[in-house]
C-alpha cells in the first residue's frame, strides 16, 4: 500500500509518500500560509508522484473521542471541527490540509491519526486537573499531552534499539515544541504536555508551565489582555524571550560568551532534567532515554548536559559516542551505564503510514 502522509505545518504543507516497505517514494512541502493550501500546486505534486492508495493525516487534536486513527468521513470531519476551540492555533490547518487533499484525492481512502491519541492511555492521576468538577465535567478540560505520533514512534524503535530490554522509557520530543512521555511497556503513562500544547518544557518561542497565578495578577491588573498574553505565551516566549533567538544552535553558540543565551541555556537544561526525572518517577525506574526532534537529535551539548544532571538515575553518556551521532539511529550510552541513552530520528510519517495500513487493512 501506498500511502501519503500529510502533516500541516505551521507555513507549510509536508507530503511523504511512502512505499509498502517504507521506502520514501516522493516527498514535497507546499506553501501554505494561515492554513490556505496552494491547490495548484498540491494537484500538480500529487500528479506527478505516482500511484497514491490511502491517505494518513496527522491531526494535532483527537479530544475524548478518539483514542485511536480513524476512517476519514463525513462524521469525522464533523467531530474534528467541533474539536477546533481546544486546538486553535493547530487544528484549523490540520483542517485545511485535509479539505485540500480530499479534493484533490476525491475517493482516496483517507485516515485521521491523532497527536493526542497515545496519550488515550494516562491513568486517571496523570490526566486529572484538580479544578472545580464542573470544569472538568462541562469542558472537558483534563490532560491530553501531544507530540503523540513521535512519542509513539521512539518508544517502538527503542524497543528495537534494546532487543525490547528497555521497558521504561522516557522519550524527549525536543524541537521547536518540546515534550517528554514516559512510556511503560509501550504504553503512555504521563506526559509533560497537558490541555494544550504550552503546558511543560521551555520551548522555542512557547513559555512551557508558568505559575497561574502570575497571569491572574497580570489579567487583574489589566497589564495586559487576553489576546496579547496568548500570543506573547505562544509566540514571543521560551528560547525567544531570554535570548533573543528561538533557534537552538543559536543559543549554544553564544552560550559561552553571552549571559542571556547562558541563562536561556540553563534555564531550558534545568526544565528538561527536572521534567525526565517526573517522568521516571511516574515510571518507577528507568531503563532509557530516547533524544528526537530538531534538538533532540542535533544538539549533543544539550544531551550531555541533561545526561549530566541525571547521574541518579544511571544515565551517562559516552562522550565521543555523542558527538558523533549523525544521521542514524543509535547509542549514545557511557559503557556500563544501567540505564540506556538512545538517539533516534524522529519519523511520523512511519507512525503515520503504520497505523494507516492496519486500520485499512
Amino acid at each position: 500500500m501506498r500511502v501519503l502522509v500529510v502533516n500541516a505545518g505551521s507555513s507549510s504543507l509536508k507530503l511523504r509518500l511512502l512505499g509498502p516497505d517504507d521506502a520514501l517514494l516522493a516527498e514535497a512541502d507546499i506553501a501554505a500560509p494561515r492554513a490556505e493550501v496552494d491547490e495548484a500546486a498540491l494537484a500538480e505534486w500529487v500528479a506527478g508522484a505516482g500511484a497514491i492508495d490511502a491517505v494518513g493525516h496527522r491531526i494535532v487534536h483527537g479530544g475524548q473521542r478518539f483514542r485511536a486513527a480513524a476512517r476519514i468521513d463525513a462524521d469525522v470531519v464533523a467531530a474534528l471541527r467541533a474539536l477546533t476551540d481546544l486546538a486553535p492555533l493547530h487544528q484549523p490547518k490540520s483542517l485545511a490540509a485535509l479539505d485540500a487533499v480530499t479534493r484533490t484525492l476525491p475517493g482516496t481512502p483517507a485516515v485521521a491519526c491523532f497527536d493526542t491519541a497515545f496519550h488515550a492511555t494516562l491513568p486517571d492521576a496523570a490526566a486529572t486537573y484538580a479544578v472545580p468538577a464542573a470544569w472538568r465535567e462541562r469542558w472537558g478540560v483534563r490532560r491530553y499531552g501531544f507530540h503523540g505520533l513521535s512519542h509513539a514512534y521512539a518508544a517502538r524503535r527503542s524497543a528495537e534499539l534494546t532487543d525490547g530490554a528497555a521497558t521504561r522509557v522516557v522519550t524527549c520530543h525536543l524541537g521547536a515544541g518540546a515534550s517528554l512521555c514516559a512510556v511503560r511497556d509501550g504504553q503512555s503513562v504521563d506526559t509533560t504536555m497537558g490541555f494544550t500544547p504550552l503546558e511543560g518544557l521551555v520551548m522555542a518561542t512557547r513559555s512551557g508551565s508558568v505559575d497561574p497565578g502570575l497571569l491572574l495578577w497580570l489579567l487583574e491588573r489589566e497589564a495586559i489582555d487576553v489576546g496579547d498574553m496568548a500570543d506573547a505565551l505562544e509566540h514571543d516566549a521560551g528560547l525567544l524571550a531570554l535570548a533573543g533567538t528561538a533557534d537552538m544552535r543559536e543559543v549554544l553558540g553564544r552560550a559561552a560568551t553571552e549571559d542571556r543565551a547562558r541563562l536561556a541555556l540553563d534555564v531550558y537544561v534545568h526544565r528538561l532534567r527536572a521534567g525526565i526525572a517526573g517522568m521516571a518517577a511516574a515510571l518507577g525506574g528507568l531503563d532509557a532515554v530516547v533524544f528526537t526532534g530538531g534538538v533532540g537529535e542535533r544538539a549533543p551539548a544539550v544531551r550531555a548536559a541533561a545526561a549530566d544532571g541525571l547521574r541518579s538515575l544511571a544515565v551517562a553518556i559516552d562522550a565521543a559516542a555523542n558527538a558523533a551521532a549523525a544521521d542514524e539511529d543509535g547509542d549514545v550510552s557511557a559503557v556500563g551505564a544501567p540505564a540506556r541513552t538512545l538517539v533516534v530520528r524522529a519519523r511520523e510519517d512511519l507512525e503515520i503510514a503504520g497505523q494507516v495500513r492496519a486500520l485499512l487493512d
